[in-house]
């Protein structure tokens, strides 16, 4: 029988085993998902986020458990593990206190005796989501879609098998319906299946451009509905006013964490002329003083990239920016021993056409162009089929809010790290997929958005 393995990154040992749902597994599924949003969502609100409060509850009490089963199966530092458990239970407390008010109707004045405008859920959503932030992704889209009385189907990724049931059994032991939130263990062909099943309303997925785009096309044949958040390769744009010391701080949390394995990590470091060589020593120095190693240990910084083949991609697009005339920081790139370790690596001189500056490194790589002066910094930075997010640093917001308004992209920030919060929408623009997950915006993508009107008298 077809199973997925998983394989703990620090060390190449198989973890679990995972036998892939048959046919009949899947129709079952379905069917469950099917029944249990139908009483889901004719539950009171009330209800519905009384059981999400009690998920977040148990995000927090289980903090320490998950975080290991994070770092067990993709590599992820424990700190950064517990912190994304703590970051679901926000999320799931952001849509309890916001839902009411999010999902009330909305009166609108016309000629008729009453008119308003009604949010109402579509029914069960299929999530594809991936590896890197393995709770947090899917808390994305399941916290919306379960407040709004939608059912979730899960597809996680292969090598985080464990956290997709995981989060399942939460959902179990908060007290929610049997089949109203279910992960089911499929492969890609199997994926395309259940999208195409008529029981499935719409789709959200959080990966690759080429997993977008099949995703997308089959979601069009059957006139499904879908979220798509992609690749990104966001610029961290340096301007000669800027705080050099905040900025490298900052650039280097934003660049390497989650081992450098996320779709919003500054990639590009593009930086003004005037303090370009002031910058490319200092994050060199700050770079090399990151500690590598057991990422369940408190001491270190980075662990390993989550699956060898992945190394491989990364070092191939490091040797090739190389050979076209990047330059490297010393005593970088794969070490020896076991485990899919990468060390970090800082690539300065990397200029447009370079691998470095035209795809996106997924991985613990830094590459930092020189720009003339601000209009060719901003130049530099929307020069990418990407568009997820940005950030620019100078001493002047205005400058600054002028800069980030120009960023062709879904997020643009002023003296700050790319992140996501449940408060504000979330997702891209361009190859990044379209969309938007988290906020008002992300419940109501997967809302019927009905028209009420009833003719005065």
């Amino acid at each position: 029988m077809k199973a997925f393995e998983t394989v703990n990154p620090a060390n190449g040992e198989t973890l679990e085993r995972y036998p892939l749902a048959d046919e009949s597994g899947i129709e079952a599924t379905l069917g469950r998902a099917a029944a249990a949003q139908l009483d889901w969502a004719a539950r009171p609100l009330e209800e519905r986020l009384n059981g999400l409060s009690r998920l977040a509850d148990l995000f927090e009490q289980k903090q320490d458990s998950l975080a290991e089963l994070m770092t067990r199966e993709m590599g992820k530092p424990i700190a950064q593990a517990r912190s994304e458990a703590a970051k679901c239970a926000r999320a799931f407390r952001y849509y309890v206190a916001e839902a009411p008010r999010l999902l009330a109707d909305e009166a609108i004045a016309t000629d008729a005796a009453h008119s308003a405008v009604l949010y109402q859920p579509l029914g069960v959503i299929f999530a594809i989501m991936p590896w890197n932030f393995p709770f947090w992704q899917v808390a994305r889209f399941a916290a919306p879609s379960l407040a709004a009385g939608n059912a979730g189907l899960l597809k996680h990724a292969p090598n985080t098998t464990g956290c997709g049931l995981a989060f399942a059994e939460l959902v179990r032991e908060a007290g929610m319906p049997e089949g109203v939130f279910q992960s089911i263990v499929i492969d890609t062909d199997q994926a395309a299946r259940v999208i195409a099943d008529r029981r499935i309303a719409a789709v959200t997925l959080t990966g690759s451009e080429r997993a977008g785009r099949a995703v997308a096309a089959t979601a069009g044949e059957h006139l499904k509905k879908c979220v798509l958040e992609l690749g990104g390769s966001d610029p961290f744009v340096v301007l000669a006013d800027a705080d050099l010391d905040k900025a490298v701080e900052t650039g280097v949390t934003a660049r390497f964490q989650n081992n450098g394995q996320s779709c919003i990590a500054a990639k590009r470091f593009i930086v003004e002329a005037p303090v370009y060589d002031d910058f490319c020593a200092r994050i060199r120095a700050r770079t090399a003083a990151l500690k590598m190693g057991d990422p369940g240990d408190e001491a270190n910084d980075l662990g390993p990239m989550a699956r060898d083949d992945l190394r491989d991609a990364l070092e191939r697009q490091v040797n090739a920016s190389l050979k076209e005339g990047a330059q490297r920081l010393d005593d970088a790139g794969r070490p020896q021993g076991p485990g899919f370790f990468y060390r970090p690596d800082v690539l300065t001189g990397v200029a447009p056409g370079m691998p470095a500056a035209e795809e996106e490194l997924f991985g613990p790589v830094a590459a930092v162009m020189r720009a003339a002066d601000e209009a060719n910094a901003l130049k530099l930075a929307n020069a990418t089929p990407y568009g997820l997010g940005g950030s620019v640093w100078t001493l002047d917001p205005e400058r600054g809010e002028r800069f980030a308004r120009k960023l062709a992209s879904g997020s643009a920030f002023v003296n700050g790290m790319v992140k996501s919060d449940p408060r504000l929408p979330f997702g891209g623009i361009k190859q990044s997929g379209y969309g938007r997950e988290l906020s008002a915006a992300g419940l109501r993508e997967f809302l019927n958005i009905k028209t009420l009107w009833i003719a005065a008298d």
